[in-house]
């Protein structure tokens, strides 16, 4: 009976790992991240700098460094499956930690306290490296079309988790475009950033907006949102594409000046 079971189970092996068309970006993966995990695990070095110390000597407080942000893209592609070969092919040099298709399958392709290629030049607040401190989150898209229903509610519920497992505060969960306005259009004005708010992911201005006081400067306020506004124009049209949608015009209007008033004070 042994010798029947034992046959099986290698084939069964080899059968999952040759019909799995990414297992070559796999191993890749498996291969970098032992490489990472080596490094790690070795004792740091005594230093040379000032007087050398005589024995080195590891700490024993300390833990990963978590994500305090979570970027939203869309992928500007046609299917899922080309953003996943993007992801695992090395010349491509960008890749983020998920990728949820059209019907809600979900990819998690890096390990969420790993630091993903995704946001690129990009700044918020005082934050100039986003990568170092963010999740990535790709969404199968290509910008000229409604994200599925399923999609988002795949998206819901791994938000759900991502902000349960490393307490990410509310007004960190934001998009590319807001990041780098300059350079990116992403998500697109089909986003439902509103329904999102709704359950604690991205902040979003009240029903009932008070006036805009006097001399209020809404590219100082844009600022202490969080844009980067030495392209005041692109800071102004990412903007309301987050928060008006219907409109990404670069003119700030007193309704758009009313919202911006009203969201300065949840950031």
């Amino acid at each position: 009976m042994k010798k029947v079971i034992i046959p099986i189970i290698i084939s069964a092996i080899i059968y999952s790992c040759s019909s799995n068309p990414y297992s070559p970006a796999n191993k890749e993966y498996k291969k970098q991240a032992k490489a990472f995990a080596k490094s790690i695990q070795n004792v740091p070095a005594i230093s040379e700098i000032g007087k050398p110390a005589v024995y080195p000597v590891g700490t024993v407080n300390f833990n990963l460094r978590k994500p305090n942000y979570v970027i939203i893209h869309h992928t500007a592609q046609d299917a899922c499956e080309k953003t996943i070969t993007t992801f695992t092919t090395k010349k491509s040099q960008v890749s983020a930690h998920y990728v949820i298709c059209k019907d809600g399958t979900v990819h998690h392709m890096l390990n969420d306290y790993l630091r993903a290629w995704h946001g690129g030049v990009a700044k918020w607040g005082t934050v100039s490296d986003i990568n170092s401190v963010s999740i990535g989150i790709e969404l199968d898209n290509n910008g000229n079309e409604p994200f599925t229903d399923d999609q988002i509610k795949s998206l819901t519920l791994l938000l759900t988790k991502l902000k349960k497992d490393y307490n990410i505060p509310t007004s960190n969960f934001i998009g590319h475009s807001d990041i780098a306005p300059s350079r990116k259009v992403d998500p697109s004005a089909y986003f439902p950033w509103k329904k999102l708010s709704e359950f604690g992911f991205g902040n979003w201005p009240d029903a009932i907006l008070d006036t805009v006081p006097a001399g209020f400067n809404a590219v100082q306020s844009l600022r202490l949102i969080g844009y980067d506004t030495k392209d005041s124009v692109a800071a102004i049209k990412a903007f309301k594409l987050h928060f008006i949608q219907k409109d990404i015009t670069p003119v700030m209007d007193d309704s758009t000046k009313m919202i911006l008033n009203n969201l300065i004070r949840k950031y």
